[in-house]
């Protein structure tokens, strides 16, 4: 069994057809299903159910994928590893985040890392499937709520994010410390879109409830959300490291309660995935930027208590 035969094989399986395969291989369609008959001989079973121009995998086909993939990962994480070490501090970094959190979470922080690693090259893609994409390989590693275990991926704890409530200063709830989250539903909203994982959030609270949110403004973006609370369009949920952090004096923060909705950040990377240099001082940035953010915020509030 050589590599070139799993390369055959993965390629044929992406496309589920001889000739496309081939074409996408360089090579003639005649080499291509010899070097699968001369595997398929050495394995001494059939890859494949052929059905005149549509093939299928076998049972051992769906294995042999299986472990190709590994294999090849394999391949990958040794090459990655030999080829940091020719360029320790250089390299590229593609980064998954959800929808909205690049503005939340990741703008300074994309500054200082630039800064401190100009060498660097960073790719911040939004995507509400983070998780999925790094199993798939489309992304290095990603920073999402965290999921069900799963054997593929390794997560690393960063925070417990808290939701609080957002009113202007001059809101008669601005001399409040806590709502009562039940009370948002006699409220005027402004919101994120229900599509974004932190409405997602506040919705599942919600209706936990017994009571849906019907905002009078719907925006993806942070400073229109922001500026229509001071306004005094509506007041909003969002998250309170985000809030504490922008420290805007028109903007009282109340503490929601009954429940306090809530969710667990992490980093989500591959489990067989090589952390190179470039993830590794990402990681060890953002995690140390989390650590500023929260300190911070504590000394924003000891300073308002």
């Amino acid at each position: 069994m050589e590599l070139r035969q799993l390369e055959y094989f993965i390629a044929i399986c992406e496309e589920m057809h001889f000739s496309r395969a081939s074409e996408k291989l360089f090579t003639t369609q005649s080499n291509l299903s010899q070097q699968i008959k001369f595997l398929e001989k050495e394995l001494g079973v059939p890859l494949f159910d052929r059905m005149g121009k549509r093939i299928t995998l076998t049972d051992a086909g769906k294995v042999l994928l299986e472990q190709s993939n590994h294999v090849f990962s394999h391949i990958k994480y040794a090459r990655d590893a030999i080829a940091e070490m020719k360029n320790i501090q250089g390299g590229t970094l593609t980064i998954g985040v959800l929808p909205g959190d690049a503005d939340l979470l990741f703008n300074a922080l994309l500054v200082e890392f630039h800064r401190t690693y100009p060498k660097l090259s960073l790719s911040v893609i939004e995507t509400t499937e983070v998780t999925e994409q790094v199993i798939k390989g489309n992304i290095d590693i990603g920073v999402t709520t965290s999921s069900v275990h799963d054997d593929r991926i390794v997560q690393i704890p960063l925070f417990n994010e808290e939701f609080s409530l957002a009113v202007p200063v001059e809101s008669s709830f601005a001399n409040k410390r806590t709502v009562q989250l039940k009370d948002l539903q006699y409220m005027e909203t402004v919101m994120f879109p229900s599509n974004h994982q932190c409405r997602k959030l506040v919705d599942k609270f919600c209706t936990e409830l017994g009571f849906h949110l019907h905002p009078k403004i719907e925006t993806t973006t942070i400073s229109s959300l922001i500026n229509m609370v001071q306004q005094g369009i509506g007041v909003s949920v969002l998250p309170k490291l985000l809030l504490e952090n922008l420290d805007n004096k028109d903007i009282k923060i109340i503490k929601l309660t009954n429940p306090t909705p809530s969710q667990n950040i992490c980093i989500v990377y591959r489990t067989e995935k090589y952390l190179g240099f470039a993830a590794r001082a990402f990681i060890d940035t953002l995690n140390t930027y989390i650590e500023t953010a929260i300190n911070h915020a504590e000394v924003i509030n000891d300073h308002t208590s």
